[in-house]
């Protein structure tokens, strides 16, 4: 069975974003990943609800919203509207209990999120709350960032982990996913693999969706 993917829109040209979406469904993307950041939790700024919610209204794909935002807690009423699966930081000062199970009380699909320099095993007790874990591959903020290879044995260590447990998560990863990297993160574990620049810069987007999902 093939992997998923959730191109990143972080690095797509938002002037010819809704061709590119219908490109991308084309294709057979499984998802779209939307990097929501605030600039005080990671050095840059993005987007917000508004444009998640034009998307929204221009797509049947369901929508992964990743917060990077600081204490996420105070806004997860407003992306849960507009999100199919959502997103936060374990380490962006949340309780993160607490926030995953107001994600699920919405009916939106709850995600944690690690930064590199977090240990899977500091999460292990919220995966029940869990619908998909996301682990980053790169400092999160920017894209076009090269892979971490030190993700794969956090993906690994996740991948049994959920299986120990016999849970239902989808386990994802984000950051420097392209023709080389993504069958690693696969044979790693990974369920999901988020894809920004490799794919809104190809040439040909279709073909460069149908190579990531063929691992």
């Amino acid at each position: 069975m093939s992997v998923k993917i959730s191109p990143s829109v972080l690095t797509a040209d938002f002037l010819t974003l809704k061709d590119d979406i219908k490109k991308l469904e084309d294709a057979g993307t499984d998802m779209l990943h939307l990097d929501v950041m605030d600039g005080i939790f990671v050095p840059n700024i993005s987007f917000g609800v508004p444009v998640i919610r034009s998307i929204k209204r221009h797509t049947k794909l369901p929508l992964d919203v990743h917060l990077m935002i600081d204490r996420p807690h105070r806004y997860i009423k407003q992306f849960a509207e507009v999100s199919d699966f959502l997103g936060f930081h374990y380490e962006a000062g949340s309780d993160v209990a607490e926030t995953l199970k107001e994600i699920r009380s919405y009916g939106c699909k709850a995600c944690l999120t690690i930064k590199p320099c977090t240990p899977p095993e500091e999460i292990f007790e919220f995966l029940p709350l869990c619908d998909m874990v996301l682990v980053m591959s790169v400092e999160p903020g920017f894209g076009g960032q090269k892979f971490m290879p030190e993700a794969l044995s956090k993906l690994s260590a996740l991948r049994a982990e959920i299986s120990k447990r016999g849970l239902d998560i989808l386990l994802e990863v984000d950051g420097g996913i392209n023709a080389e990297t993504a069958p690693l993160a696969a044979r790693a574990g990974a369920d999901v693999l988020v894809a920004g620049n490799y794919v809104f810069s190809a040439d040909d987007m279709k073909a460069t969706v149908r190579e990531i999902k063929s691992f």
